[in-house]
C-alpha cells in the first residue's frame, strides 16, 4: 500500500507535547535550585551579628541642653494712669494704640466744681486782706493812743486807768492783726489745694510710651474718694519682660545671667534672645504644682512683641556648635560595659524610656559606644562625652562623623511593636531636633 502523506497540522500536534515536557524539566530544575539555596542559607551560612542591630550614623550638628518653660510677655516699664479727683470724664484725647510723649494731655475731667472752689478761695482771700488792712489801721491808732497815754503819765497829766486801757487796746489790735494774717495763710493753703485739684482735672502722660489699654469711657463718672480710678495704661514697648514659670525640679538648673531665648505663636519660629535677670524667691502654687517665676528682658525695636503674648522659653544650660552627635541610646556606662554588642546600649535606651535620666550615668564624661565597621564587625570603643540632652550627646573624642553606632536591637524593637525604621528615626539627631531636652 502506498503510505499517506502527513499533513502540517499533525506535525504541530507532535511538537506541543515535546515543548511541555521541556517546560516541566526547566521548572523542576528551578525548584531544586531554589530549595538548595534556601537550605544552604538556612543550615550552612553564618549570620552577620550586625544584621540584628539598629544603627545610626554619627552626625555633625549643633546641640543644646535646655530647660523649657512657658511664659507671657509684659512691658518692662508701664504706668497705670488714674485720676486724683472725682467727676465726669469730659474728654479723652488719645485712643488705644496711640504713641504719646511725657506730659502730653490725655484726658479731662469736668472742672466746674473745682473751679468754683478756687474762685471762692480767691474771694475769701481778698476779704481777709481787706480785714487785715482794717486791723493794721486800728493797730496804728492803738499804738498812737498808747504812746500818748504813756507820755501824759510821765507828766502826771492822765490817770492810771487810761494808761492801762490804751495798753490793752494796743495789744488787742496787734492780736487781731495776727489772727487775720493767720486766716490769710490758711485760706492761701486751701486755695493752693483747690488749685491743685483743679489741675488734676487735666490728666497728663507721666512717661512716654504707647497707650495699651483704656478702662474708663468718655462721659463716665469717676469716684476717687475710695480708690484712684484707672483711666488707661501707658507702656514703653521698646523693652519687653518675659515672665516664665519654671517647675521646682528645674529651677535649680537656672543661673542668673544665663542665655535664654523664646518663640511666640505665629512668630514663624523666630527666636528672641535675652539673659536671665531675676528669679523671685516666692513661688506660685497651681493645683499643688510649685512654679517659680523667671524674668528676663528682650529688646523690641520693631514692636513685633505685644502684651500678653505666649512665649515658649528655652533656658540654655549648655551648648555645642559643629559637634559630633550620636543618639543618647548609643551610650552605655564605661564601668558596666557588656561583651554583647548593643546590649548595654539597649539597656540605656530602656532606662531612658522608663522615665529616668540616662545623662546622670556620664557625669565623669566617659562612656562606651558599639561601633560597626564597613565589614559589619561590632567593637566597643570608649569615648569622651560633652553636652547631652534627652535625645542626643556630643562626642568630644573617640568617634568620627559618619561612623555607625549601635542604638538597639531589632528583636527588642519588634517586642516593643516598633519597626527598625521608626526606632532609627526617633533616635537619630537632626538639626531641628538636637536642640531640645
Amino acid at each position: 500500500m502506498k503510505a499517506e502523506a502527513v499533513s502540517p497540522p499533525n506535525r504541530v500536534q507532535r511538537r506541543v507535547p515535546q515543548l511541555a515536557r521541556w517546560g516541566l524539566v526547566i521548572l523542576a530544575f528551578a525548584l531544586l535550585a531554589g530549595g538548595g539555596y534556601y537550605a544552604w542559607q538556612t543550615w550552612f551560612s553564618q549570620d552577620n551579628p550586625a544584621d540584628s542591630l539598629i544603627t545610626a550614623d554619627a552626625q555633625l550638628g549643633d546641640l543644646e541642653d535646655t530647660v523649657t518653660a512657658t511664659g507671657t510677655l509684659q512691658p518692662k516699664d508701664y504706668v497705670d494712669v488714674g485720676t486724683q479727683v472725682s467727676g465726669q470724664l469730659k474728654k479723652i484725647h488719645v485712643l488705644v494704640g496711640a504713641v504719646v510723649t511725657a506730659k502730653q494731655l490725655l484726658a479731662e475731667i469736668d472742672p466746674s466744681v473745682y473751679q468754683s472752689k478756687v474762685d471762692g478761695d480767691n474771694a475769701q482771700l481778698l476779704n481777709l486782706k481787706a480785714q487785715l488792712a482794717d486791723k493794721e489801721a486800728q493797730l496804728v491808732l492803738a499804738n498812737l493812743q498808747s504812746t500818748r497815754q504813756t507820755n501824759l503819765d510821765r507828766e502826771e497829766a492822765t490817770t492810771t486807768d487810761a494808761v492801762q486801757i490804751a495798753a490793752a487796746t494796743q495789744k488787742s489790735a496787734l492780736a487781731q492783726t495776727d489772727a487775720v494774717r493767720a486766716q490769710i495763710k490758711q485760706t492761701g493753703s486751701t486755695l493752693r489745694g483747690d488749685e491743685a485739684n483743679l489741675g488734676y482735672t487735666k490728666i497728663y502722660a507721666p512717661i512716654a510710651g504707647t497707650v495699651v489699654s483704656q478702662t474708663a469711657k468718655q462721659g463716665q463718672t469717676l469716684n476717687a474718694n475710695q480708690a484712684a480710678p484707672i483711666v488707661m495704661r501707658i507702656a514703653d514697648l521698646a523693652t519687653m519682660t518675659v515672665q516664665s514659670q519654671v517647675s521646682e525640679a528645674d529651677v535649680s538648673k537656672l543661673k542668673i545671667g544665663m542665655d535664654v531665648y523664646f518663640t511666640t505663636l505665629g512668630g514663624n519660629s523666630r527666636r528672641h534672645y535675652g539673659k536671665l535677670r531675676q528669679i523671685p524667691p516666692t513661688p506660685t502654687v497651681v493645683n499643688n504644682v510649685v512654679l517659680y517665676d523667671a524674668l528676663f528682658d528682650v529688646e523690641n525695636p520693631d514692636q513685633a512683641l505685644m502684651t500678653q503674648m505666649t512665649a515658649q522659653v528655652f533656658f540654655v544650660a549648655s551648648s555645642a556648635k559643629d559637634a559630633v552627635l550620636v543618639p543618647i541610646a548609643a551610650l552605655h556606662p564605661a564601668v558596666k560595659a557588656s561583651n554583647a554588642p548593643g546590649a548595654t546600649g539597649t539597656g540605656s535606651s530602656r532606662k531612658a524610656a522608663s522615665g529616668g535620666d540616662p545623662r546622670s550615668q556620664y557625669a565623669d564624661g566617659r562612656a562606651l559606644v558599639s561601633v560597626v565597621d564597613a565589614e559589619g564587625r561590632v567593637t566597643e570603643r570608649e569615648v569622651k562625652v560633652g553636652v547631652m540632652n534627652r535625645i542626643s550627646a556630643q562626642i568630644v573624642s573617640g568617634l568620627e562623623v559618619g561612623e555607625k553606632v549601635v542604638i538597639g536591637s531589632k528583636a527588642n524593637a519588634a517586642n516593643a511593636s516598633t519597626t527598625p525604621a521608626q526606632a532609627s528615626n526617633s533616635l537619630v539627631p537632626s538639626a531641628t531636633r538636637a536642640g531640645g531636652r
